[in-house]
């Protein structure tokens, strides 16, 4: 494993074989993906950190989702690649969705963990709350409001450390970074749906309250010929929460595009 840095933004690269980007979401990271990495073998995994988030420091002028969406098709373009299959979390859904709409010749499939359609009014607001506060307060009390509200019942009784992984990895996040992040989820539009061509597959948890099954549901009617899978006991953090179950979707996905 290697890392590369263009600009502002730090991706980690293993592997040779057909190129998969993974695209985190809010308060992620490459880390992530990192459950996934095994199913990997044979390709080529590239997993940035979006700019602002993790390692990457945020970059002047980047505007909103469409910015970020603009700074991964650069950066593969840095390293002359032409097409990818792209697996995507919950904003980073968002972002694989804008790519394959305004490049589609990029996009050979998608994989959308946590798939976001648009967030309604409420949460629009919301998300303009917590960009208030983490710049006012930090990252702490979103840290445990969030990881309270986003993982599933079984997952906070039985599974303490993806409760920990999830706390530390909104915990490290830049305050900064992640308040334009939630503006621009918060400002965000859907894109053209009906202008992805591309093999779609979105698995999203029972439990999932910021991307829940009936989105998915409407997200699936949107994009044609798109398959979606709802997990049993599982919330927001679905490669986290059921990483057999993810790894699984993952590489049916693969193998059949």
């Amino acid at each position: 494993m290697v890392d590369i840095k263009l600009g502002s933004m730090v991706s980690e690269v293993a592997g040779d074989g057909p190129v998969v980007v993974l695209v985190h979401g809010l308060g992620g990271s490459s880390n992530t993906f990192q459950p996934l990495m095994p199913t990997l073998s044979g390709f080529r995994a590239i997993r940035p950190d979006l700019p602002g988030a993790g390692r990457s420091d945020m970059r002047p002028g980047l505007a909103g989702l469409k910015g970020l969406a603009a700074a991964v098709a650069e950066m593969l373009r840095a390293q002359a690649i032409s097409e990818a299959h792209f697996v995507g979390h919950s904003m980073g859904t968002v972002i694989c969705q804008e790519l394959a709409v305004s490049q589609a010749d990029l996009v050979t499939s998608m994989t959308l963990f946590g798939p976001i359609l648009e967030p309604p009014p409420a949460a629009r607001q919301a998300l303009q709350a917590r960009a208030e506060e983490a710049r006012k307060n930090g990252m702490a009390g979103i840290a445990d409001a969030v990881s309270n509200a986003s993982l599933s019942a079984t997952t906070k009784e039985r599974n303490s450390a993806v409760v920990a992984f999830v706390r530390e990895s909104l915990m490290r996040q830049d305050p900064a970074g992640y308040a334009r992040h939630c503006e621009a989820l918060a400002d965000m539009r859907p894109p053209e749906h009906g202008a992805i061509s591309c093999p779609t597959r979105l698995v999203t948890g029972a439990e999932d309250v910021v991307a829940p099954p009936q989105m998915g549901e409407q997200l699936a009617q949107r994009i044609a010929g798109s398959k979606l899978y709802i997990l049993p006991n599982c919330g927001h953090w679905t490669m986290m929460e059921m990483p057999s179950d993810a790894a699984q979707h993952l590489s049916l996905q693969l193998g059949e595009n």
